[in-house]
């Protein structure tokens, strides 16, 4: 089985270049490291980070992505080879995207898929609560969002499936502070989803790892041949890898987990974010490298697929999933069936 194998540089100021048929990382002229490029599939550059035009051309000819985000980690620009994906499956995807009781079905499962599995979130910190009152507080958000997935066959509507999904996000990062162990809660509180520019340690954090969760399922969909442009849910403009982004829907609630994980084990502090004059928040230095290995480390661990039935390392989620969605545009299977937590 095959894990995606992605590079993260995050140190300011690095240099990559073509070393024969080995990706070499230099800062300030010193090698830090050296990867053979037959164990990448991707290239992720974080920040201030450069490269030479040989080592460009070489990871388009290989079909390596090279990813550029900036230091929040929103994505900048994506450079790749000439597109090889399937062209059958894409004109299918076109067709289907046209179809409108076919997106929508497909849209309330992705929506679904992520409000299963914000649910699952809140219940499990419910059981972890060590107040009543906070456990009531998170248990009574997981009766809203049962309530939201109940609602969503009713939606008629891309735009009602849409208003449901808000909604849910919504009543469901109200609760975010009440995962967050007390003695840390002063610093990584959250008043819910700020973006663009985060406003508060907790959204800069999120917004990190869900940059790092969009390029795996970007590179997922890709690799199984489909328009990652061409979304279901979201709205297709130009630019927007829509149907990354609804791949990624699935996966917030893992990015969420980990998040909670870093902040409550104290291995992020308030000192590892720096605010700035407009209000924005923005994750630090070595600390982005922490979660960076944190992120990475999860990925290997093994998880049981619930459609597959058998253990999957969770970085290899993504590349199912998409599979499990190619299957769904070609009418291989009675709809899609997104990863739902156990």
């Amino acid at each position: 089985m095959q894990l995606l194998n992605t590079l993260y540089v995050t140190v300011p100021d690095a240099w990559l270049r073509l070393d024969n048929d080995t990706l070499r990382v230099e800062v300030e002229k010193e090698t830090r490291l050296r990867v053979p490029l037959h164990h990448l599939t991707s290239v992720v550059c974080l920040g201030n980070v450069g490269f030479s035009t040989p080592l460009a051309h070489r990871l388009a000819d290989d079909g390596i992505a090279l990813v550029l985000l900036d230091e929040n980690g929103r994505f900048k620009a994506r450079l790749e080879g000439p597109v090889s994906g399937n062209i059958l499956l894409r004109q299918a995807q076109h067709s289907k995207a046209a179809d409108a009781a076919f997106a929508l079905d497909l849209a309330r499962a992705i929506v679904a898929g992520k409000i299963r599995n914000a649910r699952h979130v809140l219940l499990r910190g419910a059981r972890e609560a060590k107040n009543a009152d906070e456990a009531t507080q998170l248990e009574r958000g997981a009766h809203d969002l049962a309530a939201a997935l109940r609602s969503l066959p009713a939606a008629t509507s891309l735009d009602e499936v849409r208003g449901v999904e808000g909604d849910a996000a919504r009543r469901y990062f109200e609760r975010m502070t009440l995962l967050i162990r007390p003695q840390a809660r002063a610093e990584f509180r959250m008043e819910g989803r700020s973006r663009r520019p985060p406003r508060d340690r907790l959204n800069a954090l999120l917004s990190f790892l869900y940059s790092m969760w969009m390029n795996d399922c970007r590179s997922a969909i890709e690799s199984v041949g489909l328009d990652p442009q061409l979304g279901f849910l979201h709205a297709v403009r130009p630019g927007r890898a829509a149907l990354a982004l609804d791949l990624l829907e699935e996966f917030r609630p893992l990015a969420d987990r980990l998040a909670l994980t870093l902040v409550n084990r104290g291995q992020l502090h308030a000192t590892d974010f720096r605010e700035h004059e407009n209000g924005a928040v923005t994750l630090e230095g070595d600390a982005r490298k922490a979660v960076v290995v944190a992120f990475q480390e999860r990925k290997k661990e093994e998880l049981v697929h619930p459609l597959l039935e058998q253990p999957l390392p969770l970085g290899l989620m993504p590349l199912v999933q998409a599979r499990l969605l190619a299957r769904a545009i070609r009418d291989e299977t009675e709809g899609y069936v997104p990863y739902l937590l156990k």
